[in-house]
C-alpha cells in the first residue's frame, strides 16, 4: 500500500495522486465538488480557464490508451497547460536510456506534472519517489494495481444521475481479476460509503481475498443484478491473462454479458457503466450499450472535468507550498 504521506501533505493537500487508498471521502469528495466547477467549461465558446497557464504538463505513456491519453491532454489545455506527449515506444528507453535518465531529462526541461501509464504495478509510485519534489505525478493506470482518476469519474457520474452516493447498491461485473479499474473502484465506493458493492464474474476472474475488501461475491449474473442501482461492466483483460480462463467470449457473452432482459433484474431508474473501450457482444449487447441507461458516454465527457480537478488541486498544492516556504 502507497503511504499516504506520500500523496497528500501536513495540510491535507494533494503533492501526487496515485491511488485511491487511504485518502479518505473528504479528500474524494472536495476532487469531485472541484469537478463539479469545471463541468461546464466544454459547453463555452471558449473551453479554456486560465488556471494553470505557464504550467507544462508530461503525458508519459508506457503503453498505449487513446480514451485515457486524449481526456488528460484536453483536461491540460482547458486549464491553459502546456502538454507534451511523450511516445514511450519511440523514446531513448528503446535504445538503452533508463527510466530515470528519461525522467532526469524532462525535469531538466522544467516541467510540472507527469501523467503516467505503465503496464507494471508500482510504476507510478515509482516516479514519484525520484522525481524532483517541484514535480507532480498522477497515475493514469498502471499495470493491475490502480486506475484512481477512472474510479473518480465513475463516482462523478453516479453522482450526477443519482445526488447522492451514499446509500446505494453497485454491481462491478466482469474481469475483476485483473482490472485496475475494479480495484480502485472498490476503494472509492466503500470510501464514500455505498451501502453494498457486489463483484460478479466466473471462478476464474475472481481473485482470492477479495471479499477482504468488504465487496459480496457473486458467481451468477442473475444473482448478483437483482435490485442494484448501478451497474459497471469491465472489459476483458484479454492481454493480462495467463492461461485458459475462459472457454470463449461467446460462452462468457452467454453466462455474463448484459442484455435488456438481464438489466430488467435491476432497479428500473439503474445505469450502466463501461470504462471503455467495450466490447460488443462480448460484455454487453448494443442495445443496453446505447440504451436509455446507458451513461458510457457520459462517463467520458465528465472524465475531463474530473482530471481537471485532480490537476488544479495537485498543481495548486505545490504553488501552495512553494509560497510558503521562506
Amino acid at each position: 500500500m502507497i503511504r499516504r504521506d506520500l500523496q497528500v501533505d501536513t495540510h491535507g493537500r494533494l503533492k501526487h495522486f496515485l491511488t485511491i487508498e487511504g485518502l479518505g471521502s473528504e479528500l474524494l469528495l472536495r476532487i469531485l465538488d472541484t469537478a463539479e466547477s469545471f463541468a461546464g467549461v466544454g459547453d463555452r465558446a471558449v473551453k479554456k480557464v486560465p488556471l494553470l497557464r505557464g504550467k507544462t504538463i508530461v503525458n508519459l505513456f508506457f503503453e498505449p490508451s487513446t480514451r485515457t491519453l486524449t481526456t488528460f491532454e484536453l483536461a491540460a489545455k482547458r486549464l491553459s497547460a502546456d502538454v507534451l506527449n511523450i511516445n514511450v515506444g519511440a523514446s531513448s528507453t528503446t535504445k538503452g536510456e533508463t527510466l530515470l535518465d528519461t525522467l532526469r531529462t524532462l525535469e531538466a526541461m522544467q516541467c510540472d506534472m507527469f501523467v503516467v501509464r505503465h503496464a507494471q504495478s508500482g510504476a507510478a509510485s515509482f516516479i514519484a519517489r525520484h522525481t524532483a519534489p517541484h514535480i507532480s505525478v498522477v497515475n493514469g493506470g498502471d499495470g493491475r494495481h490502480a486506475h484512481p482518476t477512472q474510479a473518480l469519474l465513475d463516482l462523478f457520474t453516479i453522482r450526477r444521475h443519482k445526488g447522492v452516493l451514499q446509500g446505494l447498491r453497485i454491481a462491478i461485473v466482469g474481469d475483476i481479476a485483473n482490472s485496475r479499474v475494479a480495484r480502485s473502484q472498490i476503494h472509492a465506493l466503500t470510501a464514500v460509503g455505498v451501502a453494498e458493492i457486489r463483484v460478479v464474474a466466473p471462478k476464474t476472474l475472481i481473485p482470492s481475498g477479495v471479499d477482504s475488501l468488504g465487496v459480496r461475491v457473486f458467481y451468477r449474473l442473475t444473482e448478483g443484478l437483482r435490485d442494484v442501482d448501478v451497474i459497471m461492466m469491465l472489459r476483458l483483460q484479454k492481454e493480462r491473462m495467463q492461461g485458459a480462463v475462459l472457454p470463449s467470449t461467446h460462452e462468457y457473452f452467454h453466462f455474463y454479458g448484459l442484455t435488456e432482459e438481464r438489466l430488467s433484474l435491476a432497479k428500473p431508474d439503474a445505469i450502466v457503466m463501461h470504462p471503455g473501450p467495450l466490447n460488443r457482444g462480448v460484455e454487453i449487447e448494443s442495445e443496453v450499450a446505447d440504451g436509455a441507461q446507458s451513461v458510457i458516454l457520459e462517463q467520458v465527457r465528465y472524465g475531463i472535468a474530473v482530471r481537471m480537478a485532480v490537476m488544479a488541486l495537485t498543481l495548486g498544492s505545490h504553488a501552495s507550498r512553494e509560497r510558503s516556504e521562506p
